[in-house]
């Protein structure tokens, strides 16, 4: 058995009046992380619905699972954390030159529009592949973490969770490298779903969906009122979330949940 031993200081950095971040380095990595914003120009985030649903019941950006509060138990906000772990897959070709792709764990944005999330970037460019770790509180900007490493096949855990105070802490882990980081955020949000999704980022329309292969997602859990469990747990709904056009064609499909309930995959089928 190996045991992992984390070394670590916290610092404060100052990026707005009301936007402390606080980051966790590893001693034993040297990782100094830096903050970079990701301007919408750079194939982030919204500047529409952060879950855009058509017509024929499918998602034009989102692939995967989200869990719902019944509405009774919804109006003071009940969700308090969401966690999932990944492999971070290759991109490969398809028809277009630049593809994109975002896998994440995160509170809120199935039915309503903020979102509280953390997760990985998985891009091709002509220059070759990108990938990169990034938080994000929308609709306020997001942020690419520098020098947190991200390479296909690293193991990567996530976690959101309210921490009150209309305040959220995101952790991210490569758990490969032994690598962590974490920021608390303030964010004024109703709490009301949980989420683990692939997703095609939003720039002035949807992008290309870099072809991820298929990714799986394990150890997925929320907690509702109090309560942890899977995403099937029978406090909650819970809905898989198929990536379409809006005339049906299939870009990303989540696999059924396991026995358990803790995980599922998804699958690229086209842009």
């Amino acid at each position: 058995m190996k045991t992992w031993i984390r070394y670590s200081f916290v610092a404060l950095v100052v990026l707005a009046a009301d936007f402390p971040v606080t980051t966790t380095r590893s001693a034993s990595t040297h990782n100094n992380f830096v903050l970079v914003p990701i301007p919408s120009s750079a194939a982030r985030r919204h500047q529409a619905p952060p879950h855009i649903r058509n017509a024929n019941g499918t998602s034009g950006n989102w692939a995967g699972y989200a869990v719902e509060a019944s509405s009774a138990s919804r109006l003071g906000g009940t969700v308090s954390e969401a966690k999932g772990t990944w492999t971070v897959p290759s991109v490969s070709p398809s028809d277009s030159a630049n593809t994109f792709s975002a896998i994440w764990v995160g509170i809120d944005g199935y039915s309503d529009n903020t979102v509280e999330q953390t997760g990985t970037e998985q891009d091709l460019t002509p220059d070759g592949p990108v990938y990169y770790a990034w938080f994000e509180m929308y609709p306020k900007v997001g942020y690419r973490i520098l020098n947190f490493p991200v390479e296909p096949g690293d193991t990567i855990s996530a976690e959101v969770r309210y921490v009150g105070n209309n305040r959220f802490t995101l952790s991210i882990v490569n758990e490969t490298r032994n690598v962590s980081f974490s920021t608390t955020q303030r964010h004024k949000a109703k709490r009301e779903s949980a989420e683990w999704i692939v997703e095609a980022p939003y720039s002035g329309g949807t992008l290309p969906l870099a072809d991820f292969g298929t990714v799986t997602l394990t150890s997925c859990s929320a907690t509702l009122n109090g309560h942890t469990g899977a995403i099937n747990d029978a406090s909650w709904r819970y809905d898989a979330i198929t990536m379409a056009e809006p005339n049906g064609a299939v870009k990303a499909s989540p696999s059924a949940l396991s026995r358990d309930g803790a995980n599922f995959s998804v699958s690229w089928l086209h842009e």
